[in-house]
């Protein structure tokens, strides 16, 4: 089953352990960024979209 997770730039390191640790290294990750609180409508579509992108293009690959 193919999956992702999007997160915030400041999340990536902490993400990227939580990954190996579980035994999964090379889990796919879109990021978008930090942070999202108190951001516009305009704001948060852009960042919804630029997620979509990334989810799609890794999930076509995975």
């Amino acid at each position: 089953m193919a999956a992702t997770a999007i997160i915030t730039d400041r999340f990536v390191q902490t993400a990227q352990v939580m990954a190996r640790v579980s035994g999964m290294a090379d889990y796919p990750f879109a990021v978008i960024a930090h942070p999202i609180a108190n951001n516009s409508q305009t704001v948060l579509r852009d960042k919804a979209q630029q997620a979509l992108r990334q989810c799609v293009e890794q999930l076509v690959q995975g």
